[in-house]
Parts: structure tokens; sequence; C-alpha cells
């Protein structure tokens, strides 16, 4: 699908705008099991209950007494038992589930999604976005040589040169890192207030070069584009896509679904730039659309007809009214005669 965007002229490379969301895991919180042990959720409260010396001998009891409890649990002390790698993670609605992270890389200048990447749902933004950008720039680079129809090069002949991300993405080690791969970052920054650089000159020069590009205009139209070029093609993928919770396990299952959408919204874009829709609801309104087209020009042309005739042979309106489109071409020919 890249190869047809770039030989289509819908794939540039140079600006990659980075995201992410979670997504709940085909894995129910209820059936968790400790890694050590491999006991229940359940079993384990009732062993706490019994140790601090609580009578909690029904379910309700040992919810009551879960619910005072702090840290209840974490990935490195439970697991799914029919999903070990999915992770407990808080999803954007504030519920606690197993879940798995789609990280998308799009071209910020066409929408197309160049590299997608899988990981645990509680894994951090700043820790997955380099794995990211190196797909990405590895995709761009493949595809540099690719030429359209008019025998142009639209993809940046330099590869990926930039990389646009929100402020989760922020921090000294993800500024120096991107710096060390030659790629200048438009990465929003949260307020932090005054921070003490002493020996971190590497991480302050990357640092500020960030601060001093998202302050000028070309930073914040990229970050108004992001809503546009990024969140866009979640909603395509994971709301009308159907993949809002996913029904399949392991995270190389769940990664191939993820490329899976991204192709179909790579191809969606193709066909929206070839024939002005790219889904089939929307084809079928362009369709309906020029019928209705082609029913206003047969009405102009059968009053103007009839306009016609009734000047030619100074018919009454009414008469003429009652003549019909299917019947006018008989008509005429037999008035002829």
């Amino acid at each position: 699908m890249l190869e047809r965007l770039a030989q289509s002229g819908l794939l540039k490379g140079k600006t990659i705008g980075i995201d992410s969301t979670t997504l709940e895991a085909n894995a129910a919180m209820k059936s968790i099991v400790r890694r050590d042990t491999g006991e229940s959720y359940s079993a384990y409260l009732k062993g706490l209950a019994e140790a601090e010396g609580i009578d909690a001998k029904g379910a309700a009891a040992l919810l009551r007494m879960d619910r005072k409890r702090s840290k209840k649990t974490s990935n490195e002390e439970w697991e799914s038992p029919s999903d070990g790698e999915a992770e407990i993670t808080k999803l954007k609605d504030g519920r606690t589930a197993l879940a798995y992270k789609a990280e998308n890389a799009v071209d910020m200048e066409t929408g197309a999604i160049v590299a997608v990447t899988t990981h645990g749902g509680a894994a951090a933004d700043t820790a997955t976005i380099e794995e990211t950008v190196i797909e990405a720039g590895r995709a761009v680079a493949e595809l540099i040589t690719e030429k359209t129809a008019e025998g142009n090069y639209e993809v940046h002949p330099g590869g990926m040169e930039e990389v646009v991300a929100d402020k989760g993405y922020h921090s000294n080690d993800v500024a120096v890192g991107l710096q060390e791969l030659g790629v200048r970052s438009y990465i929003a920054e949260p307020d932090r207030g005054p921070r003490n650089w002493r020996g971190k000159e590497a991480a302050k020069t990357a640092v500020y070069g960030n601060r001093r590009r998202i302050q000028g205009e070309r930073g914040k139209r990229l970050q108004r584009q992001r809503g546009e070029r990024i969140e866009r093609n979640f909603a395509h993928q994971f709301d009308t896509g159907g993949l809002d919770r996913l029904y399949v396990r392991g995270i190389k299952n769940v990664h191939k679904k993820f490329l899976i959408q991204a192709a179909a919204c790579n191809l969606a874009l193709l066909l929206r730039s070839m024939y002005g829709a790219g889904k089939p609801k929307a084809a079928h309104n362009r369709a309906v659309a020029a019928i209705f087209a082609i029913l206003a020009v047969l009405r102009a042309v059968e009053d103007y007809f009839l306009s016609w005739w009734s000047n030619l042979y100074d018919q009454p309106s009414t008469y003429v009214a009652n003549y019909t489109f299917d019947g006018f071409a008989s008509q005429l020919e037999n008035r002829a005669v």
C-alpha cells in the first residue's frame, strides 16, 4: 500500500506525526492470576483477609476490603492466563483493564499511515517513540526511488527529517535520542517550571531546540494539524473500523490486525484521491447524486421541448402540460407526418 501511495504522490515522508492509543484486550481482569504462584485474585484476597483477621466470607465483603487497598495490581505480579502479553493499564475512559497500545506514524502532509508499532498497554509513550520513529524512517527510505505516473519523485529525497508529537512524548531522553537520530522534533512541552540543567548540557541543547521550534509559526501549525492528520486516522481505524476492543490474543496477532486496519485506511486515502470516495457508503452517495443530476438534466430538456412545442404550434399550456417526456417523441413524429 505504501508503494501505491508513493506512486500516486500521496506520500511525502519529510514530516511524521506520532501518536498512540490503548485498546482493550481480549482478556478479562477477573481472570488474572499471580505470576509466582498462579493464584487467582479472589483467592489472593481471601488469603489477605485471613491474614488480617477479617471475616470476609462473601464476594461483597471481599470487594469492600479490596476498595480500601492501594496499589492493588501490577504487571510485575499479575498476568492473564489467556493472554500473557496483555498488560494492566488505565484506559482513556477511566476503566482499568488488560490492554495493548497501538502507535501510528502518519505523514503530516497527506495523512498516510507510514508505520504501525504494537506494545503492551502499560508502555509509556517516551519508551516507544524511538522504535516507531525508526520504523517510519526505514519505510520512507525504502520508497524514495518510487516514481509517480508523471515520472516525478514525490517522496522526500532526504527521508524523514521532522517528528511531531504531543506533550506525552516529551522528555530529556526523547529529545536527545531524536537529535542523535538526526531528526528535528516538534514535541509539545508540558509546563515543568524552572529546571536544573547542571551536568545535562546535551539534554539542555535538545530541549531548548525543540522549545524554539514549537514556539514558531511552523511548530504551531504542525501541532494544530495533529488532530486532522493523526486523530482522524485513529477514528477510522478503531472507532468506525470496529477495533475499539480486540478479539485476537498475543502481540503478534494484535499487530497483524493493526497492520490490516492501517492498510485499509491507506487504501481509502488512495480511493478518495482517485474517485472522490474512500468508502462504499460515500461511493453510493456519489452515485445517487449523479443519478439525480441526470434526472435534472432530463427534466430541463423536457421543459425546453414542451416550451418549443407550445410556441411552434400555439397549443394551450394546459394541453401541453399533459404531455410526458416518454411519449413526447412519438407524438412529435406523428404530428410532423
